[in-house]
């Protein structure tokens, strides 16, 4: 079963993470859905994202801990790249891993019902990205999220500038599905443009964040028919036929 719903509403990609017995918790197999389902929104004519969780009770609860992920798979920027605006729409819990993966989308309409939540440690463990919080929102708010693990309430993410909008409860997908059809009606070469200014002149990037994109890269490489066919050549003594895929 896909552990991701996408569904096309014109140009706008519904990414919805479907895992609500498990609060939208993100597996292995969810980070990949997530990693192939937007590296295909991207090479396609698709515009704008939205990405969601199932139900009212958590975007999601981050990292599944009984089916550890790669999470940087499906973090926008790390895992994947796009010049295509991605909206967050969110409800409930947003935690760990769920919480990178929002703040690295370009808008964030949160649900009043919303939590933001960075509990790691308390837990004894982190990825890192989560540094790039404080390149986002005011320092002493990043820090009290990171450090202290207490979690942000909507309205304290809206007044620091994690989220875009705040909206009722249930009414979260519909109103970033109008924003994103709003987008979807503008200059596509603008709003790329812009968001790949502010992504690679603007917003620094965490250390974190510079060895995921780089393990992407080389994933490529390894995963590639040339690497394959390298390996045969040296196999039955012969010279490659390198194609460039």
């Amino acid at each position: 079963m896909s552990q991701v719903i996408i569904e096309q509403h014109g140009k706008v990609t519904l990414f919805t993470i479907n895992r609500p017995a498990r609060k939208n918790a993100i597996c292995k197999d969810t980070a990949l859905e997530l990693q192939a389902g937007f590296a295909e929104f991207d090479a396609s004519e698709q515009r704008v994202a939205v990405i969601t969780g199932s139900g009212n009770d958590a975007f999601s609860s981050g990292a599944d801990v009984t089916n550890l992920p790669e999470l940087w798979r499906c973090i926008p920027g790390s895992g994947f790249t796009t010049d295509k605006p991605i909206i967050a729409a969110t409800a409930g819990w947003v935690v760990g891993g769920a919480l990178v993966l929002t703040m690295m989308c370009d808008l964030i309409v949160a649900a009043e019902n919303t939590r933001f939540s960075y509990p790691e440690a308390r837990l004894g463990f982190t990825g890192g990205m989560i540094a790039g919080l404080a390149a986002r929102i005011p320092h002493k708010a990043a820090m009290d999220l990171m450090l202290l693990g207490r979690p942000m309430s909507a309205e304290r993410a809206y007044s620091v500038g994690l989220a875009s909008d705040v909206v009722e409860t249930g009414k979260q997908v519909e109103i970033a599905m109008e924003q994103a059809q709003s987008m979807a009606n503008s200059a596509p070469l603008v709003l790329a443009t812009i968001k790949r200014f502010v992504n690679q002149h603007v917003m620094p990037k965490s250390p974190s964040e510079i060895m995921s994109e780089t393990m992407r890269q080389l994933d490529v490489v390894r995963e590639s028919a040339d690497t394959r066919e390298g390996m045969a050549a040296f196999r039955e003594k012969r010279t490659p036929n390198y194609t460039g895929r």
